[in-house]
């Protein structure tokens, strides 16, 4: 890692960062959260992965990375919490964190939506990086498990 924010140029003005010069590798993220239940799993599921190949539209400095896989699983533990896990693959000079934790959380924002006028009080929270692989910084694996 490294100890200097890399999305800023020398006047600390917002860069996308340069990786033309970086070697085209595997790289794989998973991210995961969680939301109250409901019964819209189809559409979010669909909002997900349309999330995930959008990023770079949304999120200023991400590059536009080609991926090569996305896919979505949900996890419900038959009371009233809907766990998301997502897998994004690409073969590029960059990695897919930022396109897992959004389709993750697009994915949650979608059944919020759908389901809102159930249960206003929906949480969304625990969203943020399992596990990446592939480039630079290697192999990542988020510490333990948070706690609901």
């Amino acid at each position: 890692m490294t100890d200097q924010l890399t999305h800023f140029n020398d006047q600390n003005r917002a860069k996308m960062v340069d990786v033309t010069d970086k070697a085209v590798t595997h790289r794989v993220a998973t991210a995961t959260g969680q939301i109250k239940k409901g019964d819209v799993l189809a559409v979010a599921q669909v909002a997900g992965i349309m999330a995930a190949k959008q990023t770079s539209s949304l999120i200023p400095m991400c590059h536009l990375i080609p991926l090569t896989g996305v896919d979505i699983h949900f996890t419900d533990n038959d009371q009233d919490t809907i766990t998301v896990d997502a897998l994004v693959k690409t073969k590029h000079v960059t990695g897919v964190e930022i396109e897992t934790l959004l389709a993750v959380q697009v994915t949650l924002l979608t059944i919020y939506d759908m389901c809102k006028a159930i249960d206003r009080g929906m949480l969304i929270n625990n969203i943020h990086l399992v596990e990446k692989d592939g480039g630079k910084s290697g192999h990542f694996v988020y510490p333990s498990t948070p706690k609901s």
